[in-house]
């Protein structure tokens, strides 16, 4: 095992693994460079924790691993939405065990008793009176469990940042907010609720490997070759106008060449943000919905719901932990586990006041395309894996990203460009050096 990523680590070092147009092939199997992220890149940045529909009554709760450390996400007293080490003040028992529950109006650890409030603070120790005269209110244990300072929730999508550097929530986000803004506008209520359950699957490949692929529009062709080959075989004999099984409808794009994927169009972002499909997507042929889309209308007005509705982004991604789908209503939740392990939920969201067709639409794609035991997804898995261990192999210890590069291309932090321009993983690579080198010499 490698010991060249031990601390101090330097902001030269950082950097010197990122090149204009490729980067080192440590970034994805080194051990000690997956702790630093952990303790530098994922604390330093906004990452998805949660949504507010997952904790609705007081005193709900769900289980989240941020940055290596173990969290809540909790309804509090006064409606509002706090997240939590979970940690007992005491003896560092873990508050909960259960992924999702309910705990009251307290939390109560298992081991010595010692309650709290919904929002950390401290409310009994027994056998109080063997404290008094001690260091205990004085102590970092005396003052009850600890809360994530910065915390924000935007449009009930809750983010936290671990450190106390770094940039505001808005400023870290910029235009991304008015992804969650087409996600959420969808309902004509403007509410979504987290509904059908989660896939989750266990890749095992760096993390980062996964997030590429986010916006990598020239592997489909090739790469699931064989499911777009047997949906066209099923669908060979019907006539064009034929209505589309759901399963149809979401797989025959896929098949698609390499100029439908460079037509499509990407945006990049400050931060590592993107937007793949700024024109249109493998989801723009979806069928009509007619009542539903007059309901949107009367909501929202015939101009904002002609743009909802006529934008499909094949993926946005917010830098570097989550994927949203504004239709299907869907997102993916990327969460480190190892140098080569990486835990992946997709979830899908009902838009309240929309069709149960819609909901369908979200979990059938989450299934069909995101599930290990899909016709598609295992198609990545085995070349996720596959790579992970070819790293290793030989004296080539860089990974290309030239395909598109043009000196000075960053000179314009906002810009739109070819969908298949490998700008959009440069730009995630960028915003790795320099939230990992935030704090560093």
């Amino acid at each position: 095992m490698s010991h060249r990523y031990t601390q101090p680590l330097t902001s030269a070092q950082v950097h010197a693994l990122v090149e204009p147009d490729r980067v080192h092939r440590d970034l994805y199997i080194s051990p000690e460079l997956f702790a630093l992220e952990q303790a530098h890149l994922f604390s330093n940045t906004w990452n998805f924790v949660g949504h507010a529909s997952q904790v609705p009554a007081v005193g709900d709760y769900v289980m989240v691993s941020l940055a290596g450390q173990p969290l809540l996400m909790v309804r509090q007293a006064n409606g509002s939405i706090g997240v939590l080490y979970n940690r007992c003040a005491h003896k560092g028992a873990q508050l909960v065990s259960a992924p999702t529950g309910n705990v009251g109006r307290v939390f109560r650890c298992p081991y010595h008793s010692w309650t709290y409030k919904l929002d950390g603070s401290p409310v009994a120790v027994p056998m109080r009176a063997g404290y008094e005269g001690t260091g205990l209110a004085a102590c970092e244990s005396g003052a009850g469990m600890q809360a994530v300072r910065h915390v924000a929730t935007y449009r009930d999508f809750v983010f936290a940042r671990l450190s106390d550097a770094g940039p505001s929530f808005e400023d870290y986000c910029g235009p991304m907010l008015r992804v969650i803004d087409l996600l959420v506008d969808r309902s004509p209520t403007g509410q979504l609720q987290v509904a059908g359950g989660c896939v989750r699957t266990l890749v095992r490949c760096n993390w980062k490997m996964y997030v590429e692929n986010i916006n990598d529009t020239v592997h489909p062709l090739s790469t699931h070759e064989s499911a777009t080959a047997a949906a066209k075989a099923v669908w060979a004999d019907k006539p064009p106008e034929a209505p589309k099984p759901m399963a149809m409808e979401q797989i025959l794009p896929f098949a698609a060449g390499h100029d439908f994927f460079d037509g499509m169009g990407g945006r990049i972002h400050p931060n590592g943000h993107s937007v793949l499909g700024i024109h249109f997507s493998l989801h723009s042929a979806y069928g009509a919905l007619a009542e539903y889309e007059q309901a949107l209308r009367q909501a929202l007005g015939e101009q904002r719901a002609t743009e909802v509705l006529e934008r499909s982004p094949q993926n946005a991604f917010i830098f570097p932990s989550v994927s949203l789908k504004s239709s299907p209503q869907a997102i993916r939740v990327i969460r480190p586990l190892a140098a080569d392990r990486t835990l992946v939920e997709a979830w899908s969201f009902r838009a309240e006041g929309s069709p149960d067709l819609m909901l369908q639409r979200a979990l059938t794609y989450n299934r069909l395309v995101f599930s290990p035991m899909s016709v598609v997804a295992h198609d990545d898995l085995h070349l996720f894996e596959s790579a992970q261990k070819g790293l290793a192999a030989g004296r080539n210890e860089w990974v290309s990203l030239h395909r598109g590069h043009r000196a000075g291309e960053f000179d314009t932090p906002t810009q739109d460009v070819n969908g298949t321009n490998e700008i959009l993983m440069r730009n995630q690579f960028r915003a790795w050096a320099q939230y990992m080198a935030l704090n560093l010499p």
